[in-house]
């Protein structure tokens, strides 16, 4: 079985309330069979810093609904430990969607560099912030 890349990413988000308002972007990605989620975890920070994980058979029944259409099949592989590893980087009273991916859309294209006997070397991500900074700076960066 074929698969793309995987990747790991933390988004953090002010407070400790979520709204849901990133379900419909991740649904559309999931449904263009752009990415498949692998696993999604989320966890509060209060003001004392006391760390609460939230697992998806722990949200409100709508808020559950929401994301399990996006998220068929949960894994298990993000646990609390990752949570509180980034937890740590989290200022109080904020909160933090853990979000584990496969870009389906790149396994044609992995498949054809195994073909080819190609080996990636470097795959990194460049930060939209930093690119902003570029095309508006580029003598700065």
């Amino acid at each position: 079985m074929s698969l793309g890349p995987i990747e790991f990413i933390a988004l953090k988000f002010p407070g400790n309330d979520f709204r849901g308002e990133i379900v419909p972007a991740l649904s559309d990605l999931v449904k263009t069979e752009t990415i498949r989620i692998i696993d999604l975890l989320f966890f509060q920070k209060s003001e004392s810093g006391a760390v609460r994980v939230i697992e998806l058979a722990d949200l409100g029944e709508e808020d559950y609904l929401a994301y399990e259409e996006v998220v068929s099949d949960v894994s298990g592989m993000l646990n609390h430990d990752d949570a509180r590893e980034i937890a740590k980087a989290l200022e109080p009273n904020a909160s933090a969607a853990l979000l584990l991916f496969e870009n389906v859309w790149a396994i044609q294209f992995v498949d054809a560099v195994v073909a080819a006997k190609g080996e990636l070397i470097v795959n990194e991500r460049i930060p939209r912030v930093m690119v902003e900074e570029m095309l508006t700076d580029p003598v700065a960066v």
